[in-house]
C-alpha cells in the first residue's frame, strides 16, 4: 500500500485542500489519525472529494489544541500503540496534525509516530512572514530523522523570493503550488488534481 504523509509548517497553512488534491489525483483513501476541533478534516474531503473512502479517526477531541492538551481536557491520554495504520487495496493520504513537533502526550512527539510508517512525505508551507524559518526548521527536523521528503506544495499568493530562498536552502523541490481560491469545491479540486504537477505525483 503506497502512503503519503501530508504534514505542515504549522496549523492552518492549507493541509487538508492538499490532501484532498492527493486524494483525488490517486484516486486513494483518506486518513487523519488525531482531530482536535469541531471542524472534522474528514467530513472537509468528504465534500471535496464525494467518492473517496475515508478512515475513522484514532482519536478526536472538541477542543482547538494541541493534541496533548485537547487529551486531557476530556480526561484521556493518548496511546501511540492503539493509533494503527488502516489497511487499504488504493493509496492512503495520511494527514498530520498541526506541525510535526506538536505532543501527543508528554513522551510522544508527532513525529515520533508518523516516522515508523515508512511513508512518503509531503510538506505544505503557506506564504506569511516567518514561514522560510518555520518551513527549513521542519525540514532540518524531516533530514534529522531521515525521512523521505517526496518534495513541498507552496500555498497562497506566490512570493518568489520566499520560494526560491526555501528551495535553495533546503534542496528539497517543488512539487506543486496553489494559489489562495476564493472558493474550494470539488470542481476546483478536480481542476487543480488534473494540473500537471499533481499528475507527476502518481507517476513518481
Amino acid at each position: 500500500m503506497r502512503k503519503i504523509l501530508v504534514a505542515g509548517i504549522g496549523t492552518d497553512v492549507g493541509k487538508t485542500v492538499v490532501c484532498s488534491l492527493l486524494t483525488h489525483a490517486l484516486e486513494a483513501d483518506y486518513w487523519k489519525p488525531v482531530q482536535c476541533g469541531t471542524d472534522f478534516d474528514r467530513k472537509t474531503i468528504e465534500k471535496l472529494v464525494p467518492d473517496c473512502r475515508t478512515h475513522p479517526e484514532a482519536y478526536a477531541f472538541t477542543a482547538p489544541r494541541s493534541p496533548h492538551h485537547a487529551a486531557k481536557l476530556e480526561h484521556i491520554t493518548i496511546d501511540p500503540n492503539k493509533i494503527v495504520l488502516p489497511q487499504s487495496t488504493r493509496p492512503l493520504i495520511i494527514e498530520g496534525c498541526g506541525g510535526l513537533f506538536v505532543p501527543l502526550n508528554l513522551n510522544t512527539l508527532a513525529i515520533d509516530l508518523f516516522a515508523q510508517w515508512e511513508c512518503e512525505w509531503i510538506l505544505v508551507s503557506r506564504h506569511y512572514v516567518g514561514n522560510i524559518n518555520h518551513t527549513l526548521l521542519t525540514v532540518e527536523a524531516m533530514h534529522g530523522r531521515s525521512l523521505k521528503i517526496k518534495g513541498i506544495i507552496f500555498n497562497g499568493s506566490p512570493c518568489q523570493e520566499t520560494e526560491e530562498a526555501i528551495l535553495k536552502f533546503s534542496q528539497v523541490p517543488c512539487l506543486a503550488r496553489i494559489n489562495q481560491e476564493p472558493l474550494w469545491n470539488s470542481k476546483t479540486v478536480h481542476a487543480y488534481s488534473k494540473q500537471k504537477a499533481f499528475q507527476s505525483v502518481i507517476r513518481n
